[in-house]
């Protein structure tokens, strides 16, 4: 069953405030951030879209405070795709598939990236697979969108600034419209 963006808007006003996992924000303070940052760098609207999202998987159920010290891989980057299927494009679903994998492919090829994580994502990229191996990590890049779930992994690696000024979420919102399977069916809403 698809999520109406009413839907969308009420998980984050009713979960929101969550704080996300072993970071100093909470979950709609990084969906804020991370949309920004791609705002900032002239993302396409569906990028846009999908680094609001990218996370709201976290936000369908409740595992504890930090489920990766449990060994628990919550696979949030799959659990929304069902419940966004129908509504948005593929443009914003499949970075947001895409995007753990995205963490698996950089430590894979970018020789500092690793270091920049924080201790949450250094647990989860064990329980998410480990580092991809050379013909992995070349197999992920070859798909489509993964260059985009690249660009949206280093917008969510670093929307975790305590404090961050960003737009609210309706100011995000605005870039649903182009965005949807049926342009034209939704209409701007607003965190509750």
């Amino acid at each position: 069953m698809a999520l109406s963006l009413d839907d969308i808007a009420l998980l984050f006003a009713r979960h929101g405030h969550t704080q996300y996992t072993g970071e100093p924000v909470t979950q709609l303070e990084h969906a804020l951030q991370s949309a920004l940052l791609a705002e900032q760098e002239g993302a396409a609207p569906s990028l846009i879209v999908a680094s609001l999202l990218h996370d709201l998987g976290h936000l369908l159920e409740d595992l504890g405070q930090t489920p990766t010290l449990a060994g628990i891989d919550d696979l949030h980057q799959y659990r929304i795709l069902p419940f966004l299927r129908g509504v948005f494009s593929d443009a914003v679903l499949a970075p947001i598939a895409l995007h753990v994998d995205a963490k698996r492919y950089l430590c894979a090829t970018d020789a500092d990236y690793f270091s920049t994580l924080s201790a949450d994502s250094v647990r989860s990229l064990q329980l998410q697979g480990g580092v991809f191996d050379v013909e992995q990590a070349a197999a992920f890049i070859d798909r489509p969108h993964a260059v985009d779930a690249v660009r949206l992994r280093r917008w969510d690696d670093r929307a975790k600034t305590a404090g961050m000024a960003t737009p609210d979420f309706a100011h995000f919102a605005r870039y649903f419209d182009p965005c949807l399977v049926a342009p034209g069916a939704g209409r701007v809403i607003q965190a509750r």
